[in-house]
């Protein structure tokens, strides 16, 4: 399951369709190229109940289904164990992978409660982020947006076309935490300063944007941290006008988004099957 978070403007009033939708069925699309066997749904969350697109109301069915799978393999089969899970054998009825970059504590909230409502026994994973294939994907996005160069063939920089970069977030103070990872990272690539900033909490787009520009930086671009459904785009776009930057495209269904999903997937069936209990949107501690 592909949760996608489904977020307000910053007005307040609904997002418009189109865009995310498309994001979402792009990803799912890519990830069943690399996962042909596994049943692969996308499911926004909160949703809107009734129009069968809710993360509550598929999980619900999922729980359904294998229920009444796990009837009939009880009737035909002699001490049957329970439904299958996706890599066979006893296991959950579904991976949860939210679509996010990094920690994100209300698109959690929604999931906890999706995932409770459904019924269906499920894993959710932690999100995508941070990792080197955001920083990549970042890169790219810049380099279509004509504010970066890069080799196309070694994904490295030859040069860029701005002297800072900022790496905006969504998810509060710990999404700008994880976020300032991806932007050691991403600098690293470009050769130039880049500090990570939030859209929705400190520190701001214009605080991070001010500190570039007395560290000598005088042009400026804005990396969206964001996969895209999770964000405003008019926020993002109100940031860039804001402090004079250019602004690149979101991550979207770039080719490190999915392999990202994948590798989700694969860590959260391997710490099921060791019995590593499920932390919903935190991470892990580990020795």
């Amino acid at each position: 399951m592909l949760a996608v978070p489904s977020p307000t403007t910053a007005g307040g009033g609904p997002r418009p369709e189109g865009w995310a939708d498309r994001t979402a069925t792009e990803i799912a699309s890519l990830t069943r190229a690399a996962l042909a066997d596994i049943d692969i749904r996308v499911g926004r969350v909160p949703g809107a109940n009734g129009d069968g697109t809710a993360l509550a109301e598929i999980l619900y069915d999922i729980a359904r289904k294998n229920a009444d799978d796990s009837a009939r393999r009880a009737e035909s089969t002699a001490g049957a164990r329970g439904p299958a899970g996706p890599a066979g054998g006893t296991g959950p009825n579904a991976v949860v992978i939210p679509l996010l970059t990094g920690p994100h504590d209300e698109a959690y909230e929604h999931i906890r409660a999706a995932v409770a409502a459904g019924g269906a026994q499920a894993v959710v994973t932690e999100p995508l982020g941070p990792h080197p294939l955001l920083a990549e994907a970042l890169h790219v996005r810049l380099a279509e947006s004509g504010l970066a160069r890069a080799d196309r063939i070694r994904q490295f920089s030859i040069g860029a076309t701005v002297d800072g970069v900022v790496v905006a977030t969504m998810g509060g103070v710990a999404a700008v935490k994880e976020a300032e990872i991806t932007a050691v990272l991403l600098a690293a690539r470009l050769a130039v300063p880049v500090i990570a900033a939030s859209l929705d909490a400190e520190p701001s787009v214009a605080e991070a944007a001010a500190r570039l520009r007395e560290a000598g930086a005088a042009r400026l671009a804005l990396a969206p941290h964001l996969i895209g459904p999770e964000g405003d785009h008019e926020l993002v776009a109100a940031a860039a006008a804001q402090v004079n930057a250019g602004c690149a495209a979101p991550l979207g269904a770039h080719e490190g988004i999915v392999r990202l999903v994948n590798l989700r997937y694969e860590v959260a069936l391997e710490e099921y099957a060791v019995g590593v209990p499920d932390a919903v949107g935190s991470r892990k501690e580990t020795s």
